[in-house]
C-alpha cells in the first residue's frame, strides 16, 4: 500500500459521499430528514465493506455497517446495470435495517459492464403505516403492528421504475407524497454516487479504484488497532439497565469486553430476552456498529484523521446472543430500539471506564426523545404526520472537561428543528426551551445540564408520541466520585388544577390549549466535587446554572459579605469535608442501589442466559417477574435460589426450556 496514494484516494471517495449525502438532505421532504437529518449515504466494496461514509452530514451510527447478508439474499446472480433495491426488513437483512422505518436503498454500481461497488442508503421515514401515525409506539409488542414490511426488492429493474413497489410504500403511509419525495432524494444520492465514482474507473481504471477501496478499508483497521492498542489487556464488565414503558419495567444489559493486544470481544451474554416492546435491535451475526458505537467514537476521538469505514471493525468482534433485546427475532418490535441500543453503549462506556487508568467520561442522559405529532392539517383536512425536535440530555463529565448541556454525545448528530418551521408545519407551538437550573451533576467536571421543552396544541385534537424516552426511573451513574445524574419529568398541563405525571410517553391525545413540559435527564459528574476548580463555579453560578445553596451543599463552597466566592475559606472548608477513603468508581442512584442489592451482576446475568432457553413468547415475562419479586423481597438473590426459582416461573408459565 501506498500511504500518499491511499490518503489520496481516501480523500476523493470521501468528496464522493459527502456530495451526496448533502444533496440528500438538500432535496429531502420531511422535517425529521431535511432537518433533523436522520439519513445517511455510503459507499461499499462489491463485498458489502463499507470504504466511504460522510462526517459533515446525517447520522455517524453506522458507519461501516455490513451489506454482505442483504446481498447475499438478494443474490449477485439476480443483479443488473439499472437495478436498485429497496427493503425495510431487519430479519431479512440481518440487521442491516435496525427497525422498520429506516427504508434502505442499495444501487449496485457498475463500470464497463462491470460491478465494482455498492450505494447504500436509507432515511428515517416519517410515516410507514402501522396502527398509529408516525408508526412508532414504544408499547407495541409485535412488528406488525409498526407498519409495511419489505425483504430487498427491486424498485427499480434496468433503470425502469416497479410501480407496483412503489405504489406499495406509498399506499400505506399516512405522507404518501413526502415519503416518496425523501425516497427520491436517496436516489439522487446514490445516483450521484455512482456517476462520480464511475469518472473515478475512467480516469484511474476499475482495477486501481477496486484496489484502492481495500486500501482506505485496511488503512482505517490499522489505525484501530493502534488505538485499542493503548488499551490496557484484560477483561472488564459492566450491566445497567434499559427501562420499559410500564411501571417499575426494567430490562437488563450486560457486557464483557476482552482487550488482547490489538484486538477486542465484545459480548453481550447476560442481556434479557427481547421485550413484548419497541425497544428491540436486530444486529445480526457479524459486528454491528450500533452495538459498539462507544468504541467507534472512542477510535475516532483517539485518532480524528480515521477513514471512516468497515476497518474499524475489523479488530472488534462483537456478539448479542439471539433473541435477546440487542439481536432479536421475529416478530419482535423495533420502532424504538435506539434505547437499547444508547444502553449498549453506557455498558461499554462503564468498561472503558475500568480500562484506561484516568477513566473516560461518566454516563449522559442516555436517551433521545423523538417527538412526533399528529394533527388534521386545516389547510387540507388531511392526516399531518411531523417530528417537532428531538430531546435529548445533558451529556455525561468527562476527563478534563464538562459535559455538554442539553446534548448526549451519542446524538450529537441530531439537529433541531427551527420553531418557525415546527410552528408552520404542525399544530404544536413551542412555548419554551430552556436549560434547568441546578440539573448539572456535581463533579470536578459536572455533568451536562437537562432541558425542558414545553409544548402547547392549537389543533382541536392531536396525537403526540414519543420514541426512546429513559432514564425516568434510573438516573446516569456518576464516575470516580462525580454524582449521579437526575432522572427525567414528563408533566400536562404544568402548574394548573389540571396536571399530571405522564411518565414515558407512548401515546399522549392533546386538546387544544394543552401544555406538555418534557424535562430530560441530565448527566452523570466526573472525579471529585471538592476538586472542582472556582473559576468554573464562579461562571456557573453566573449563568443561573448553580444556586448558592447547591454550591455550600455540593462544592463546599464559602461565600464572602459580597456575595462572591470566598477562596480560602473555600478551601479551608473543602479540606473539612474531605475523607481519606478513596471514592466509588461508579456512583449509582438510590433506584439503582435496590436494583443491585437484590440481583448482584453475575447472577442477574445468568438469570438473562437461562431465561434463553424458554419459549420466546415468555421468557422476557418470566424474567420481568422473577426480577420485580426480588426487588420487593430486598434481600439478594442467591446462586443456589436462581435455577429454582425460573423453574417455579416456568411452571407457572407452562413452559419448559428447550
Amino acid at each position: 500500500m501506498d500511504a500518499v496514494a491511499t490518503a489520496i484516494m481516501n480523500n476523493r471517495f470521501n468528496a464522493i459521499v459527502e456530495e451526496a449525502s448533502a444533496a440528500i438532505y438538500r432535496t429531502a421532504h420531511t422535517t425529521f430528514v431535511k432537518l433533523v437529518q436522520d439519513y445517511q449515504c455510503a459507499i461499499a466494496t462489491p463485498d458489502g465493506d463499507i470504504f466511504a461514509y460522510p462526517s459533515q452530514s446525517g447520522v455517524n451510527v453506522f458507519i461501516g455497517i455490513p451489506l454482505k447478508k442483504t446481498i447475499e439474499t438478494i443474490g449477485l446472480e439476480n443483479i443488473e446495470e439499472g437495478d436498485l433495491f429497496i427493503t425495510n426488513d431487519p430479519f431479512a437483512s440481518d440487521g442491516l435495517v435496525t427497525h422498520l422505518m429506516d427504508v434502505t436503498m442499495i444501487l449496485p454500481i457498475f463500470h464497463e459492464g462491470e460491478l465494482v461497488a455498492f450505494g447504500w442508503s436509507f432515511v428515517h421515514a416519517s410515516d410507514i403505516g402501522g396502527a398509529i401515525p408516525g408508526s412508532i409506539s414504544p408499547a407495541f409488542h409485535e412488528v406488525l403492528q409498526e407498519g409495511v414490511r419489505v425483504r430487498p426488492t427491486k424498485l427499480f429493474s434496468r433503470g425502469v421504475l416497479n410501480e407496483t413497489v412503489k405504489n406499495f410504500f406509498m399506499d400505506n403511509s399516512r405522507i404518501p407524497e413526502e415519503i416518496w419525495g425523501d425516497f427520491q432524494a436517496m436516489i439522487s444520492g446514490l445516483k450521484s454516487m455512482s456517476r462520480r465514482l464511475g469518472q473515478l474507473c475512467d480516469r484511474h481504471g476499475s482495477d486501481r479504484i477496486c484496489q484502492s477501496m481495500e486500501d482506505v478499508i485496511s488503512y482505517g483497521e490499522g489505525k484501530a488497532r493502534e488505538v485499542i492498542s493503548t488499551i490496557p489487556d484484560g477483561s472488564y464488565a459492566f450491566s445497567d439497565y434499559l427501562e420499559g414503558f410500564e411501571e417499575g419495567q426494567l430490562a437488563h444489559v450486560s457486557v464483557t469486553v476482552t482487550v488482547e493486544g490489538d484486538e477486542l470481544t465484545v459480548d453481550y451474554e447476560g442481556t434479557d430476552p427481547q421485550l413484548p416492546a419497541a425497544y428491540n435491535l436486530v444486529s445480526g451475526e457479524t459486528t454491528h456498529p450500533y452495538i459498539v458505537q462507544a468504541l467507534v467514537s472512542f477510535i475516532l476521538t483517539m485518532e480524528p484523521l480515521t477513514p471512516r469505514n468497515a476497518g474499524l471493525l475489523r479488530p472488534i468482534h462483537s456478539r448479542a446472543p439471539r433473541g435477546s433485546i440487542l439481536n432479536a427475532v421475529y416478530p419482535a418490535s423495533g420502532g424504538a430500539r435506539a434505547a437499547s441500543a444508547t444502553r449498549a453503549y453506557d455498558v461499554l462506556l462503564g468498561c472503558l471506564n475500568q480500562a484506561l487508568p484516568d477513566g473516560l467520561a461518566a454516563a449522559g442522559a442516555g436517551m433521545a426523545g423523538i417527538i412526533v405529532a399528529a394533527a388534521p392539517d386545516p389547510r387540507t383536512g388531511r392526516q399531518r404526520v411531523n417530528v417537532i425536535n428531538p430531546i435529548v440530555g445533558g451529556s455525561g463529565g468527562r476527563v478534563g472537561r464538562d459535559g455538554v448541556d442539553a446534548m448526549e454525545v451519542r446524538y450529537s448528530a441530531l439537529r433541531s428543528v427551527p420553531t418557525e418551521v415546527l410552528e408552520i408545519e404542525t399544530s404544536i407551538m413551542l412555548r419554551a426551551v430552556r436549560l434547568v437550573p441546578d440539573s448539572r451533576a456535581p463533579g470536578q467536571f459536572s455533568g451536562g445540564a437537562a432541558i425542558s421543552l414545553e409544548l402547547e396544541s392549537t389543533a382541536e385534537k392531536a396525537l403526540i408520541t414519543v420514541r426512546s424516552m429513559n432514564r425516568f426511573q434510573l438516573a446516569p451513574w456518576g464516575v470516580r466520585g462525580g454524582a449521579h445524574g437526575r432522572t427525567g419529568e414528563t408533566l400536562l398541563n404544568p402548574g394548573t388544577e389540571r396536571e399530571s405525571s405522564v411518565g414515558i410517553i407512548t401515546q399522549l391525545g392533546l386538546e387544544r390549549g394543552d401544555v406538555l413540559r418534557i424535562t430530560s435527564p441530565s448527566g452523570g459528574g466526573f472525579g471529585d466535587p471538592l476538586d472542582r476548580d472556582l473559576a468554573a463555579l464562579a461562571a456557573d453560578l453566573y449563568h443561573g446554572l448553580l444556586s448558592r445553596e447547591r454550591a455550600e451543599a455540593d462544592y463546599g463552597v464559602v461565600f464572602d459579605a459580597t456575595g462572591e466566592i470566598d477562596a480560602e475559606a473555600t478551601e479551608a472548608r473543602r479540606a473539612e469535608l474531605r475523607s481519606d477513603t478513596p471514592p466509588p468508581a461508579f456512583t449509582f442512584c438510590a433506584a439503582r442501589q435496590a436494583q443491585d442489592a437484590a440481583w448482584p451482576m453475575d447472577l442477574r446475568r445468568q438469570l438473562a442466559t437461562r431465561a434463553l432457553a424458554f419459549d420466546v413468547a415468555t421468557r422476557s415475562r418470566m424474567v420481568d417477574t422473577l426480577h420485580r419479586r426480588q426487588v420487593a423481597a430486598g434481600t439478594p438473590m442467591s446462586e443456589e435460589d436462581l435455577q429454582q426459582a425460573l423453574n417455579a416461573e416456568a411452571q407457572a408459565f407452562g413452559v419448559y426450556a428447550a
